[in-house]
C-alpha cells in the first residue's frame, strides 16, 4: 500500500515503466535517488547540456521516499534567516533567502513549461500562533527581514487571519506570498515524466549496493553496474545507513500526515477556500492546507525517532499518530468533527543539526557529489539542491559552487544510544511544554531549556 499522494498520482497519472537495470552499463552522470533531489539535478543537466549522458538508479519508484509523501508546503527559508546567517554570515544569509523564494516560482514555471499537473498554487503561506506563548514569536525574524530589504511577510488583522486559515484556534498570523502548495507525489512523477523525455535513462527497482569511488567510479546495483565519470548521491535519509562518516550527521524521525475525505462544502463554509499553507509556531509545528479536490491534510512533526538511523518498518505503515492527529483536526475545524478520514501514513525525514541541508565532495577523485538533511522542509530546497548539485557535475564557477552549504555537515548528533534517548527526552520536553503552555499554564522550567535544544535550529518538519 502505497501512502496516499503517492497512490493518488499512479492511479491518474499512468507513466511508462523504467525497467530494473539487468546489464552493466556507462553513463557520463549516475544519480542514485529518484526523488526530487537527484530528478531536478538531472534535469538541470540536460537543460544545460543535452548531450550529457545521465543514468537515474532508483531502489524503489521515484517518490517512493519523502518526495511523494511530504505534506506538499513549499516555503523559503525566510524563517531560518537567523540561523542562515549565524552560520553563513549576512551576505550569504541574504542571497539564500532570496534564492530559496526564487525557488517557488521556479516550481511553478516548470510546472507550466511542462505541462506538469501537480496542483501547484501560489497562494502564500500564514505563520501563525496558536497559544498566547507563541504569539510574537515571528516578531523578531520579521524585524530582521525588513531590515535587510528581504521580507515579503506581512502582519494580517486577527480577523483575516481566521478567515484565511480556516480556524479561530490562530491568535496571530504573518501572511507571506511567496510560498506554495503542491500534490507533492504528482509533482515528482512529473518531474520523472520531464527527465525521461529530456533522455534521462531511469532504472527504478535498482538499489545501489555497492560504490567503487574511482576515477571511472562504479555504482553497484544487484544486476547490473553503472561505470561514469561522475556520480551524484540523492538517497537523503538512506545517506545515514549507506555512508558511516554520515551515521552522526543526521537523526531520523518521522513526519505524520492524516487527510480527509473530499468536502468541498465544509471548507467553503469555513472559508478555507485558497492553497495557502498554515503553519503554527511550536517546534514540532503543525502544518496544513486544502487539496482542489476539498480535502484538509494536516500534518505534524517530530513523532517517531527511529535508533541509529535505521529505516523503521513503521515509516511505510499508516501513522501511528493518527487519534492524535485527527484530535488537531478536529481542534483546527469544528466542523470536520465525523468527517471520515481518507488515509494516514507517516515517512522518515533526515533532520540534520542545523535544520538545514547540506552538500559536498566524496571519495580520492573529488568526483562523487552528494546532498541531504532536508529536516523535513525539502520540497522548495530540493530545487536549490539541483542547482547546486548539478553546477558541481558541471564543474561551474557560481554562487551555488562557492556557497558555504557546500562544507558538508556543520555538526554532529552524539552517538548512539545518547542520541535516540536524548532525542525521546527532548521530544517528551516539548509535548510537555507545548500541553503547559495550549492549556495557558507556565511550562516547567526544564523542559523549557531542554526544547532548546530543538528549538535552536528553527521550526522543524514542514512537508
Amino acid at each position: 500500500m502505497r501512502p496516499f499522494w503517492l497512490e493518488q498520482a499512479l492511479n491518474n497519472q499512468p507513466d511508462e515503466p523504467c525497467p530494473p537495470l539487468r546489464q552493466d552499463t556507462r553513463a557520463d552522470v549516475c544519480i542514485v535517488g529518484g526523488g526530487y533531489t537527484g530528478l531536478w539535478t538531472a534535469i538541470m543537466l540536460k537543460e544545460q547540456n543535452p548531450e550529457l549522458d545521465v543514468v537515474i538508479v532508483e531502489a524503489d519508484i521515484c517518490g517512493a521516499g519523502a518526495s511523494g509523501r511530504n505534506g506538499g508546503c513549499a516555503l523559503s527559508w525566510s524563517a531560518k534567516f537567523f540561523t542562515l546567517e549565524r552560520l553563513f554570515g549576512l551576505e550569504e544569509a541574504v542571497r539564500l533567502v532570496k534564492a530559496s523564494e526564487q525557488s517557488i516560482y521556479a516550481i511553478g514555471d516548470f510546472c507550466k513549461k511542462y505541462g506538469v499537473d501537480a496542483d501547484y498554487r501560489l497562494d502564500g503561506t500564514l505563520y501563525t500562533s496558536t497559544s498566547q506563548a507563541q504569539v510574537g514569536s515571528t516578531d523578531a525574524v520579521v524585524a530582521a527581514l525588513e531590515h535587510h530589504g528581504i521580507n515579503t511577510f506581512s502582519k494580517r488583522p486577527l480577523a483575516d487571519v481566521q478567515r484565511m486559515a480556516g480556524s479561530a484556534q490562530h491568535l496571530e498570523g504573518w501572511y507571506s506570498p511567496a510560498a506554495a502548495s503542491v500534490q507533492p507525489a504528482k509533482l515528482v512523477r512529473g518531474l520523472r515524466r520531464v527527465a525521461l523525455q529530456l533522455g534521462v535513462r531511469i532504472h527504478e527497482g535498482s538499489p545501489m549496493v555497492g560504490l567503487d569511488e574511482g576515477q571511472p567510479a562504479r555504482v553497484i546495483t544487484p544486476h547490473g553496474n553503472v561505470t561514469c565519470a561522475k556520480v551524484v548521491l540523492a538517497i537523503n535519509a538512506w545517506m545515514a545507513r549507506a555512508f558511516p562518516q554520515f551515521a552522526r550527521s543526521v537523526a531520523i524521525v518521522s513526519s505524520d500526515m492524516i487527510i480527509t475525505e473530499p468536502r468541498p462544502d465544509l471548507l467553503e463554509r469555513i472559508g478555507l477556500t485558497s492553497g495557502v499553507t498554515v503553519l503554527d509556531s511550536r517546534i514540532f509545528v503543525h502544518y496544513y492546507h486544502n487539496t482542489p479536490d476539498g480535502r484538509i491534510m494536516l500534518g505534524k512533526g517530530g513523532n517517531t525517532f527511529a535508533f541509529g538511523g535505521r529505516m523503521l518498518p513503521v515509516f511505510d505503515q499508516p501513522s501511528p499518530y493518527a487519534n492524535l492527529l485527527r484530535n488537531s483536526l478536529e481542534k483546527f475545524f469544528p466542523a470536520f468533527t465525523g468527517v471520515d478520514i481518507a488515509a494516514t501514513w507517516n515517512g522518515p525525514s533526515d533532520r540534520s543539526v542545523t535544520g538545514l541541508p547540506f552538500f559536498g565532495r566524496m571519495g580520492a577523485k573529488g568526483n562523487i557529489f552528494y546532498g541531504f538533511g532536508y529536516s523535513g522542509s525539502g520540497v522548495g530546497p530540493c530545487h536549490m539542491g539541483g542547482q547546486i548539485l548539478s553546477s558541481l557535475v558541471l564543474g561551474l564557477d557560481n554562487a551555488w559552487t562557492r556557497s558555504p552549504l557546500l562544507n558538508g555537515p556543520l555538526g554532529h548528533f552524539p552517538p548512539e544510544p545518547i542520541r535516540y534517548l536524548g532525542s525521546l527526552m527532548v521530544r517528551n520536553a516539548i509535548r510537555r511544554k507545548e500541553r503547559a503552555e495550549d492549556l495557558g499554564r507556565r511550562p516547567r522550567r526544564l523542559d523549557v531549556q531542554l526544547a532548546k535544544f530543538a528549538a535552536a535550529a528553527g521550526k522543524a518538519d514542514k512537508g
